[in-house]
């Protein structure tokens, strides 16, 4: 189903950043000497390769704000499956301003729809093997977080905490410094609300354990194998929520489903997933003083 696009007010800063990046002190210079000003554009963004797409409406803004008078059509949103020729955008107006937002618009579209392919071939498996849902991370390009997460959502994924005012997660190094498992889940306990959550990233079932005798409102197993996530889940017994993590991929995530872990987070469907070949390809171009 495709999915609602995040508010405008969230994802045009982001966007004018992009353009100031890309358009530095003196615009686009190739455009304005090769392109006739009275010219008009025609043409659509497509997909190149088979994916989920995200990002598309802000594409669609890169245009808008490049010049208010194109004609922007989004023909498939957020969350559509596409196939090689598939057109998610369609464009139309002056052809400097349309090749000039080009750049922007595709960078962001093909990265997050990189994002949603991504996210969305881990959890067809995971679907396939047990109940988990695929999660996110921090693990998100500076100022993108908000984008990158909802590429995930279109993916068929879900979200894990949005940043660290969120939710209390006892990582091992926390844990370290605490001194043990118990301290620092009774310090996180004294010192959140009673609607803030704790989870607890554990390594052994000894300290899984350690944890559920504290009581915690969710386990991260991590880096645990099939057998040993099992049995974690076995331990847990529904008292907690139990999230898996650690190096998983489209190869190892079926046997990690299986396990019977509630949420499986992945860092590298947001840092490290390859983008979603996406083109602008022309379909007309005429001169301003020849359309009626």
């Amino acid at each position: 189903m495709p999915l609602s696009p995040l508010p405008r007010l969230m994802i045009e800063p982001l966007v004018r950043a992009a353009f100031l990046e890309d358009l530095g002190r003196a615009g686009d210079v190739t455009t304005d000497a090769v392109i006739p000003a009275g010219l008009r554009f025609s043409a659509v963004i497509g997909s190149r390769q088979p994916g989920v797409v995200a990002g598309i409406d802000v594409a669609a803004l890169a245009f808008e704000l490049i010049d208010p008078t194109l004609k922007v059509e989004i023909v498939a949103g957020d969350g559509t499956v596409v196939e090689p020729g598939d057109v998610v955008l369609k464009v139309e107006g002056a052809a400097r301003a349309i090749l000039t937002g080009e750049r922007v618009a595709l960078n962001f579209a093909s990265h997050l729809s990189g994002i949603a392919t991504a996210t969305a071939s881990l959890v067809s498996v995971a679907r396939a093997h047990g109940k988990a849902q695929v999660v996110c991370t921090r693990k998100t390009t500076p100022g993108l977080r908000a984008l990158e997460k909802h590429a995930v959502k279109a993916g068929g994924g879900s979200n894990h905490r949005f940043g660290l005012d969120d939710a209390v997660l006892i990582k091992d190094n926390h844990i370290a410094v605490a001194g043990s498992v118990a301290t620092a889940i009774a310090r996180a306990k004294a010192h959140a609300g009673h609607m803030v959550k704790i989870e607890v990233e554990v390594d052994t079932l000894a300290q899984l354990d350690e944890a559920m005798a504290a009581g915690v409102d969710a386990v991260l197993l991590d880096n645990m194998d099939p057998a040993t996530l099992t049995e974690a889940v076995r331990i847990v017994g529904g008292r907690a929520i139990t999230e898996a993590s650690g190096r998983i991929n489209r190869d190892t995530i079926g046997p990690v489903a299986a396990s019977g872990v509630d949420l499986i987070s992945v860092g590298w469907i947001t840092h490290s997933a390859p983008v979603l070949d996406l083109g602008l390809d022309a379909i007309e171009a005429v001169p301003t003083s020849l359309i009626p």
